[in-house]
């Protein structure tokens, strides 16, 4: 038997509803009613948090089988939304030489073939855009003996071309980075436009510039690691520079009809800092009109002296007071969101519009899990409805 590309390309599937939606959602709790943000509607308020999984073809940047693989069960276990890791917008703005790129027209098809299955089980597709900065050219963190550590050029690196709003360390084993010059800053904003035009191009729902967890954006936000003088540093206008030129920039080139998200760390963590929850308000006000849709609300990664108090929900009050303050943005909470209790409650008490979910996503595909536990019945793709278990009563 013969099996053709076009059969190949459908999968043998023919979908009845989408997986993860309410059968009934007017009568569904909060996690599971649809959420419609510009002209993509989500099935539900279940995300899959961005995770980096340090795969990708360690000099081209290219999406592999294993993201097909990793980012396809997501769309067949009834995610809301996927995002999926940080793509770099330049070589020198990966973490890790595996990481997935967005520089090079040459990295669209391997996320098109993604986006297009994702597409074919009803799924929503996003993705990060992101730079390290002076945290880049690590070594993957699950490298026997080098984990974390600075890669030599010997071993692909790029230590000698790491970038920073200021020639501050993150610590003293990572490079010390070359602070950015104004004609670089405004190539990188233009690289970040670039990169959003190719997620377009390989059919992404969502973008999300990557402004949290100690990598370039957030390096220019805190003072603890921007230290300049001119119009990108000093007070907070100046610092949130580089962020609104990246929103501009990439909001002029995004469909109209799709949503920008907006990650941030919403606190350094550190005493000594003023990048906290009420910069973050302050930033959130000025990137809202300009067409951010949403923001991720995460914390820290910026400073090896952080203090974080990890605890269950530890980080959905950030969101809280984001929605709070800037009625017109959607929030998302993060950080250790593990059952649906929880996650049905931070959505139907109004502290988020949708929770991000990643360790759990690791372990299992937890949408059916939740549902189950809630009480709600939503749809299966063909081929899994059999592990359907009766609603709980």
């Amino acid at each position: 038997m013969t099996v053709t590309d076009d059969a190949t390309q459908h999968y043998f599937v023919q979908q009845h509803a989408t997986p993860g939606a309410a059968h009934d959602p007017t009568t569904a709790p909060a996690l599971f009613q649809p959420l419609t943000i510009r002209d993509v509607t989500f099935p539900n308020r279940i995300q899959v948090s961005p995770m980096c999984m340090f795969s990708a073809h360690p000099v081209a940047g290219i999406a592999t089988d294993f993201h097909l693989v990793h980012v396809g069960q997501f769309a067949l276990r009834g995610v809301g939304l996927t995002m999926m890791e940080a793509a770099a917008v330049t070589p020198e703005g990966r973490i890790c030489p595996n990481d997935l790129g967005l520089w090079s027209d040459t990295q669209i098809a391997p996320l098109k073939r993604i986006a297009d299955f994702v597409h074919h089980h009803e799924g929503k597709l996003g993705i990060q855009l992101a730079h390290a900065g002076r945290k880049a050219c690590m070594y993957a963190p699950f490298v026997p003996d080098l984990g974390r550590g600075l890669v030599p050029e010997s071993d692909g690196g790029w230590p000698n071309a790491v970038v920073a709003p200021s020639a501050v360390q993150w610590d003293m084993t990572m490079a010390m980075p070359h602070e950015l010059s104004v004609d670089e800053i405004q190539a990188l904003v233009t690289s970040f436009a670039a990169a959003a035009v190719r997620c377009d191009q390989a059919g992404f729902d969502v973008v999300e510039i990557h402004g949290a967890h100690g990598y370039l954006i957030h390096q220019f936000l805190s003072p603890v690691s921007n230290t300049r003088t001119d119009a990108y540093g000093g007070p907070l206008e100046n610092r949130a520079r580089f962020l609104v030129e990246i929103v501009q920039a990439v909001r002029a080139v995004w469909p109209a009809e799709k949503p920008v998200f907006l990650r941030l760390s919403c606190t350094d963590w550190v005493a000594s800092s003023s990048w906290d929850i009420d910069e973050v308000i302050e930033v959130a006000k000025l990137v809202a009109p300009l067409g951010v849709d949403v923001l991720d609300c995460s914390s820290g990664g910026n400073h090896p002296e952080q203090k974080i108090p990890v605890g269950p929900l530890y980080q959905v009050p950030f969101a809280h007071r984001v929605k709070e303050a800037v009625p017109s943005l959607k929030v998302v909470a993060v950080g250790l969101i593990t059952s649906a209790q929880e996650a049905n409650e931070v959505v139907e008490e109004g502290k988020a519009d949708a929770v991000m979910l990643a360790r759990e996503f690791l372990r299992d595909g937890w949408v059916y899990h939740a549902a189950h536990e809630l009480g709600v019945e939503v749809a299966f793709i063909d081929q899994y409805r059999a592990g359907k278990r009766r609603p709980k009563m």
